[in-house]
């Protein structure tokens, strides 16, 4: 299973609103690339540092939302909620521990 991020410091609504800028920026990033190299203005070098700061931020944001362990089953279902809005919108999976962690923090709360 993947290591604890800190998200209980964060709440599940801060954490998520992270995640979505950090998929801005890596998008962001991707666009510039595609601008700078049409103009032959910037190297792969300097793109490819950027991608990777912008990719970690995301990926770690990503990982907080799994590890996050709600407190009743509204925030049980909210995460479930973004996380599917998040595989279907970026059309791809999740590790298997990222899903056993899914499952084992989301179980109904009595």
């Amino acid at each position: 299973m993947t290591k604890n991020l800190g998200i209980e410091a964060a709440s599940l609504d801060a954490t998520m609103e992270r995640h979505i800028v950090a998929q801005r920026a890596v998008a962001d990033v991707v666009r510039e690339w595609d601008e700078h190299w049409a103009a032959s203005d910037v190297t792969s070098v300097v793109y490819a540092s950027a991608l990777l700061d912008v990719a970690r931020e995301e990926e770690e944001t990503r990982l907080s939302i799994v590890q996050f362990v709600p407190g009743d089953n509204r925030e049980a279902r909210q995460k479930l909620i973004y996380l599917v809005a998040y595989l279907f919108a970026t059309r791809g999976p999740l590790k298997a521990e990222e899903m056993e962690a899914v499952i084992s923090t989301t179980e109904p709360i009595s």
